[in-house]
């Protein structure tokens, strides 16, 4: 039961995503300052290929987003998705939104809350 209200509270979530981000480009259109376009690294939670799609999928469908590639894993490290991010104001708020979208896409697959995300950096708990 609780896979299926992560479920729609995670479609729930993509839909806002689409709306804000399609409001933002919006926006900035008619701005000096149009975008500041990033490319950030984020290695991921997601284990099986499902996840993985899903989550890709989710991220390139949200306007301002798009995956570039995606490092398969090995049985010592996670994979690793790179994302170009169009209008984000540094790369902490980049790799904070991309941390919440998937941990909303883990808790529906999974059912459950995940364990928290390492950086490579040491900087993110």
């Amino acid at each position: 039961m609780m896979r299926v209200i992560h479920g729609i509270s995670y479609v729930g979530f993509i839909v806002w995503a689409i709306i804000t981000g399609s409001a933002t480009i919006i926006s900035r259109l008619f701005r000096r300052d149009y975008a500041q376009p990033m490319i950030v690294e984020l290695p991921m939670r997601c284990a099986t290929d499902l996840e993985v799609t899903l989550f890709a999928s989710s991220i390139t469908i949200t306007p301002g987003t798009l995956v570039t590639a995606i490092a398969a894993g090995t049985s010592t490290t996670p994979p690793v998705i790179f994302v170009h991010a169009l209008f984000e104001e540094s790369e902490e708020s980049a790799l904070d939104g991309l941390i919440d979208m998937e941990s909303r896409l883990l808790s529906m697959t999974r059912g459950r809350a995940p364990g928290p995300h390492a950086d490579p950096q040491g900087g993110r708990p």
